[in-house]
């Protein structure tokens, strides 16, 4: 049997782990050959193939991003996609498709195993945890890890120029990457996308740590939404998924304390900083199980379904489930660390 295994959507560490955790046990195993698709979406859609064997995925646990490199393409708005995909899979003789992925990555997934017939077995990888199927996704561990190393170096510089500082962090429209890294770095005020914020409340936290002779860090999700406004961008323009490039409220939000409380404010985003490097001990571990469930479950033939860690243990659900809807930070959980506000 051969084996197709893509990487999609935005890099992540712990995807190599993935990959390394099929092909070892694929091949040791099941006697199983594999195909690598670059590039995401985009391999199958073109036939952009490389071989994957033992050799291929020795030494590749330690390393971030991915070897079979991703991409955000959306095979569904491709002329004749699904056409072009079954053939070119056909003309490589792939009997199975791995897809390792978010939200988006999934959601074609679903598409081709439930409606088209293509046997497709689910990864989920995101950095925003979001995915409400899994109690965790690889990926988010190593997020909050460097989120919360980058706090901690903001405080010393906060307090030696006693301003404020923002943190904005990744996540979309869920709030796990801030709501983690915020309350292990010891923010002073977190905000989140599921729970508007009150501007004037905001300034009134950072008055408050002033007053204790402390220079106040406010970490804010990319998608958090003030009371009385909307989402706010520094870019408008989408991607092929429809999804709206997000960034820009921590320095609005910088300038608008600034301005209001007289206080200096400066502005440290993230970005793809929180994606890249090497992945943390337990993404490595959650990555590899993932990646020895999902070639059980092609064995089994248990296609249309996404491997989820429950607890400690590694299920089957389905993919259409899986990206149901979102995963988002519950209010009794965010009411639990108001404690340390201001």
């Amino acid at each position: 049997m051969r084996v197709g295994v893509l990487t999609g959507g935005g890099d992540c560490p712990g995807l190599n782990a993935v990959i390394r955790g099929i092909v070892r046990k694929g091949v040791q195993e099941y006697g199983y050959e594999f195909t690598g698709f670059r590039d995401g979406w985009r391999g199958p859609l073109e036939g952009d193939t490389v071989p994957l064997d033992i050799p291929t995925v020795r030494g590749i646990l330690p390393r971030g991003g991915t070897i079979l490199g991703s991409s955000r393409t959306n095979p569904l708005k491709a002329a004749d996609g699904i056409r072009r995909i079954k053939e070119n899979l056909a003309s490589s003789e792939v009997e199975a498709l791995i897809v390792i992925g978010g939200e988006d990555t999934l959601g074609v997934a679903a598409q081709l195993s439930d409606v088209h017939g293509v046997p497709c077995v689910g990864v989920p990888k995101t950095i925003d945890n979001d995915l409400s199927a899994t109690d965790y996704t690889f990926g988010f561990d190593t997020a909050v890890g460097i989120a919360t190393e980058a706090i901690d170096r903001l405080h010393t510089t906060a307090e030696s120029h006693m301003r404020v500082l923002v943190c904005e962090v990744m996540g979309r429209h869920a709030g796990w990457i801030a709501l983690h890294s915020g309350l292990a770095g010891g923010a002073n005020v977190i905000l989140i996308p599921e729970q508007r914020f009150d501007i004037d409340q905001v300034c009134a936290w950072v008055t408050s740590r002033f007053k204790a002779s402390y220079a106040p860090i406010v970490v804010i999700a990319e998608g958090a939404m003030p009371k009385d406004g909307e989402v706010i961008l520094k870019d408008g323009t989408l991607d092929s998924f429809g999804h709206v490039r997000l960034s820009g409220v921590g320095e609005w939000l910088a300038k608008e304390i600034e301005k209001r409380t007289g206080k200096e404010a400066r502005t440290t985003v993230l970005g793809h900083v929180q994606r890249g490097g090497t992945p943390s001990a337990f993404d490595r571990w959650l990555a590899t199980r993932f990646g020895l469930h999902a070639i059980e479950a092609v064995r089994d033939g248990d296609f249309g379904k996404m491997v989820a860690l429950r607890g400690t243990d590694v299920v089957r659900v389905p993919i259409a489930e899986a990206i149901a809807e979102l995963k988002t930070v519950q209010p009794e959980l965010y009411e639990e660390v108001g404690v340390f506000f201001g």
